[in-house]
């Protein structure tokens, strides 16, 4: 919403950690074969194409959009997401994508990818909040799964993601720390504008 009103590009970076999961899985290496992932990760062609609403994920000019939303990919994602040198190829990539300006999310853009960035906000909310609109998301989709299941791997990722020695999921100094528990998609968006405006 925030690229399409401010007429730049959209970065999902979350896509493109799990187009590299996506390949691991259909290359079928084992993921605590760092150097093979690592490898991997630098060897892809990772590309967005389409307007923020309709965006679709390639990978090697494949469209992955759907392939990549599924459980295994997900896992997966999180996994080879703390491997440094996965980490250090995304980074490189994000910033040769968005050194014109761009809008990304992600959950070390604000302090590793773009510590500079000219507004910085950190969204949050509770944790059985975020699963409960992972679940309602997942339940669309048609997956088979619970809402305590969601809730447990939502933290279980939390958990990694704040661990992790290279880009740990943090809060930067200058962020607008934004809670969305209880708040609707347009008042998130809309403080979020009027912030940079």
């Amino acid at each position: 919403m925030l690229a399409r009103a401010l007429n730049v590009l959209y970065i999902d970076t979350g896509s493109m950690y799990r187009a590299i999961a996506l390949s691991v899985l259909e290359a079928k290496i084992d993921a605590q074969d760092h150097e093979a992932v690592v490898s991997l990760a630098r060897s892809i062609r990772i590309d967005f194409q389409g307007d923020p609403d309709s965006q679709k994920t390639l990978l090697g000019g494949r469209d992955v959009s759907e392939l990549i939303r599924s459980d295994s990919v997900t896992n997966m994602s999180s996994v080879i997401s703390a491997i440094p040198g996965v980490r250090r190829a995304m980074v490189a990539l994000q910033r040769e994508m968005g050194k014109h300006g761009a809008v990304l999310n992600g959950r070390d853009i604000s302090t590793v990818v773009f510590p500079d960035a000219d507004y910085k906000f950190f969204l949050t909310a509770s944790p059985e909040e975020r699963a409960s609109r992972r679940f309602q998301e997942d339940q669309l989709k048609g997956a088979q799964t619970t809402l305590s299941e969601t809730l447990a791997e939502m933290k279980a990722r939390d958990q990694r993601d704040t661990t992790r020695t290279d880009s740990p999921l943090k809060i930067a100094d200058d962020a607008l720390v934004i809670d969305s528990t209880g708040k609707s998609i347009d008042a998130v968006f809309n403080e979020m504008l009027q912030q940079i405006r």
